[in-house]
């Protein structure tokens, strides 16, 4: 069974920064992308950031380009997101995925697991 657990998310004031982190188990994570995704309430799900089974293909949302970056440790089977310039409207639940294949994808339905979640809220 596929498991994807976020940690890392929290509270933080504008231009602040964060790193989330997620771990997976139940598959060989080193064969999967990774991607990341973000929903605020009454917003549907946007796709946030992606990356291939290498870490050496990354793609980003329009809206966190330059602040935010992905990267991947598969000896360890975990994602990361590092954030920084953090604005009011980054604020949502952050969402691990995990891939059904090894290229990235920006759609929910390109990922068939999923993580719980993780809040991030940022003032101004």
């Amino acid at each position: 069974q596929v498991q994807l657990i976020e940690s890392g998310g929290g509270s933080v004031q504008a231009w602040g920064s964060l790193r989330l982190s997620c771990a997976v188990s139940g598959r060989t994570f080193s064969w999967y992308a990774m991607g990341w995704f973000r929903q605020a309430p009454g917003k549907e799900r946007e796709f946030v950031a992606g990356i291939d089974w290498s870490g050496s293909i990354t793609y980003y949302g329009d809206s966190v380009k330059g602040r935010f970056a992905i990267s991947r440790r598969n000896a360890d089977n975990t994602v990361s997101l590092q954030m920084i310039s953090l604005k009011p409207e980054d604020t949502a639940v952050y969402y691990c995925a995990a891939a059904a294949g090894p290229s990235v994808g920006k759609r929910a339905g390109d990922y068939p697991y999923w993580g719980p979640g993780t809040q991030v809220t940022v003032s101004s």
